[in-house]
């Protein structure tokens, strides 16, 4: 048995609930992107891409009874993917909304990258390549995310990214 964990993954086809998709798919349609109290809680992001590598090279490479976590070993908070992803689209700081943080939000999420380090593996795509690819990607591909924006999302959406009280 072989076990990989990953950090947080992000590209194409990502379900639009998760940070990165909504960032973009908001940007594109000029709504406010939410993030949770101040935007500092960090992640490590890793392009799907890699992660895909990783877990082939664990099952051709790794001895049985492997567990590997999968990252690229940076922290990143979601005020720095925001505006990298305004960055990509030009879009102003403004665009940027503060909202209350869900409950049992984590603060951080980090992985202990070093067994999969060992096997040889890194992060080809760094995170400022990897979100030009997805918001490009998310910008010609409307017609995948659109009809997932609908209907039991908003509800979700609505539940989860309520505005800060004054």
């Amino acid at each position: 048995m072989l076990i990989t964990r990953g950090s947080n993954n992000y590209g194409p086809y990502q379900y639009p609930e998760k940070l990165i998709p909504v960032l973009i798919t908001n940007a594109v349609d000029g709504m406010k992107l939410p993030l949770y109290k101040d935007g500092s809680a960090v992640r490590d992001f890793v392009y799907v891409e890699d992660h895909c590598r990783a877990i082939d090279l664990v099952l051709h490479e790794a001895e049985a009874g492997g567990v590997y976590n999968v990252g690229t070993g940076v922290e990143t908070s979601g005020k720095q993917v925001a505006e990298a992803v305004l960055d990509i689209m030009g879009g102003p700081r403004s665009m940027i909304e503060y909202v209350a943080d869900r409950p049992g939000h984590d603060y951080r999420y980090a992985v202990d990258v070093d067994r999969i380090t060992q096997l040889g593996w890194e992060p080809r795509v760094n995170l400022a390549e990897g979100l030009d690819r997805t918001v490009r990607w998310y910008q010609d591909h409307q017609d995948w995310w659109r009809p997932l924006k609908s209907g039991e999302y908003w509800e979700f959406y609505r539940k989860n990214y309520r505005p800060l009280e004054s």
